[in-house]
Order: structure tokens, then sequence, then C-alpha cells
């Protein structure tokens, strides 16, 4: 089937309209007197629940001459009103940056202040096998009864 043969003109549809509307009309005077009261009083339920139409109202445009379309009445907070969560942004980000590097010097300090003031020598730390006695720790109560009875003999 063709598209266009299932679509109807506007003056088709307004003649439909019309002729449904002329059979509903006949339709409803043989209807008996207390149908008629309940399809009335139904009809003024229906057009007092309706909520009122919104009214269109025509506002003028003009072209700017940086060639944008604006309606003259615009406020100066309506211009700049995406600007202001633009700023917060920009500032939040600068001072998260600004936070994580405070963050990261004072943890550098801190592990300078541990290494210049600890009795171990700063250059320890570069030798491996000082790293292996520290992973290792220090020898236990144990080890060191063994290795002192190894040495003294009895």
């Amino acid at each position: 089937m063709n598209r266009n043969e299932d679509t109807l003109s506007t003056r088709e549809a307004d003649q439909f309209g019309l002729t449904a509307a002329a059979l509903l009309r006949q339709g409803s005077q043989s209807l008996p007197a207390g149908v008629k009261d309940r399809l009335y009083a139904a009809r003024i339920k229906a057009l007092s629940v309706k909520k009122p139409e919104k009214v269109r109202i025509a506002q003028h445009v003009l072209a700017s001459s940086s060639g944008s379309w604006s309606s003259g009445s615009r406020s100066f907070w309506d211009n700049v009103g995406w600007v202001a969560p633009l700023v917060v942004l920009v500032f939040g980000l600068i001072g998260i940056a600004q936070w994580q590097q405070d963050s990261r010097i004072n943890d550098i300090a801190e592990l300078d202040v541990a290494l210049l003031t600890d009795d171990v020598p700063p250059d320890a730390y570069a030798d491996s096998g000082f790293l292996g006695f520290l992973k290792n720790g220090p020898l236990s109560e144990s080890d060191q009864d063994s290795l002192s009875s190894v040495k003294t003999p009895s």
C-alpha cells in the first residue's frame, strides 16, 4: 500500500470531522433523558478538571551585531549566568592542585626530618646490606644468646 493513499488531506480530514459530528449529534437526540443528563454531568465535570491552556506570547527577537539572536529583554544575570559555575570549577581545580602540592611538600619534609634526625647516616640507606638488615629486623634475644654462647667457650 502506498503511504499517500493512507493519509488524508486537510480538506478530507475536515469533512470527516464534520460528518462524524453530525452522526454523533443525530445519535444523541435519540438517547433517553436519563442518559442525556448523565452525559451532560460528565461533560461538565470533565470541563471543570481540564487544565487551562498555555498562552504563548510572541516575543520579538533581534539579531545583534555579533550575529547571535537575542530578545532584547535579557538581564545581566541571564547573560553571565553560565560563567559562575565555570569560575567555581576553575577555582576548585586550582584549590585541589594547590592542596595536593602542599601535601607532597609536607610528606617530603617529614621524610627529610626523619632522615636527618635519625642516628643512622643517610648514606646507609643506599647500602643494600643495610636495607636487608632493616627488612629482617634486629636480632632477637634467642639469636643473640646463641651467638654469645658460640663466641664464649663454656
